[in-house]
């Protein structure tokens, strides 16, 4: 068999043309990348806009990136497809370049999040857990109306939020006071079923509204007591149908009514 012989003149020929073929996949590998980068900021890529659309999700899944397992935990009153949006990511989507702590920290910017946690499991798979805020009542802020958490949080009004049976108060500081007044009418729940809103006074005291569109004044100190005042009044004396207006709670040891207008006048009953 022949023995191929080769030449330090051979030799170096073969090394300089290796180190052209290198030079040369290099520079491809830059221009390569310089036209994908132009494509991307021209929106090329964007999923069902450029004329590259879906090219880096199908690209993933040659290569097994692709978003093939995403598992959502801890949504009770949201939609998955609010994680995915704020995640920008479909299943099947693109997984290169994924950045985990970006990711939680944009979870973490959405109104009704209090915590979350987002891991990557290589290569295909995405863990993300959220733990949401508790809806305590609906707060009226100027011409806004939205969810807040026990913290007096804005939660904003998500359209997935379900069973919205919710106390509605107003008023500047009603969102911080909301928790403990609701942890007090929640102590005489058939009084706490008449009640439809509170309105904060003066960021001291509540007014409270019911169904029969009467009003308790309650007192900025001794509420628990005030309410239980209301109520044995309603049970006594069926107080909260009587045409009565305002029952005024403000002073402790004292009640007050005021009952709607007859003939133009207004008649309050003795205090």
């Amino acid at each position: 068999m022949a023995m191929k012989v080769f030449s330090r003149t051979t030799l170096a020929s073969l090394d300089n043309g290796a180190l052209r073929l290198s030079c040369m996949a290099l520079a491809l590998a830059i221009l390569s990348g310089i036209v994908l980068h132009g494509a991307s900021r021209a929106g090329s890529f964007d999923e069902g806009q450029g004329p590259l659309s879906g090219l880096p999700a199908r690209v993933s899944s040659l290569l097994g990136f692709a978003a093939d397992d995403i598992r959502i935990a801890g949504l009770t009153q949201h939609d998955a497809s609010e994680v995915l949006d704020t995640l920008h990511l479909k299943p099947g989507g693109s997984l290169l370049g994924f950045d985990a702590d970006a990711a939680r920290q944009a979870l973490e910017k959405l109104p009704w999040v209090k915590t979350a946690s987002v891991t990557r499991e290589y290569p295909n798979q995405l863990r993300a857990s959220v733990v949401e805020r508790h809806a305590i009542a609906l707060w009226q802020n100027g011409s806004n109306v939205d969810l807040i958490d026990e913290t007096g949080a804005d939660m904003g009004h998500s359209p997935f939020i379900v069973g919205g049976n919710f106390l509605l108060v107003t008023g500047a500081g009603a969102n911080i006071a909301a928790a403990e007044l609701i942890n007090q009418i929640s102590a005489i729940p058939e009084l706490q079923h008449r009640i439809t809103a509170a309105a904060r006074v003066g960021a001291r005291r509540w007014n409270l509204y019911l169904d029969t569109g009467a009003k308790l004044a309650l007192p900025e100190e001794g509420v628990a007591q005030a309410l239980k005042t209301a109520w044995n009044l309603e049970q006594g004396q069926n107080m909260f149908s009587k045409g009565v207006t305002v029952i005024d709670l403000r002073v402790k040891g004292q009640v007050g009514f005021q009952v709607a207008e007859v003939s133009g006048e207004q008649k309050p009953a003795s205090q």
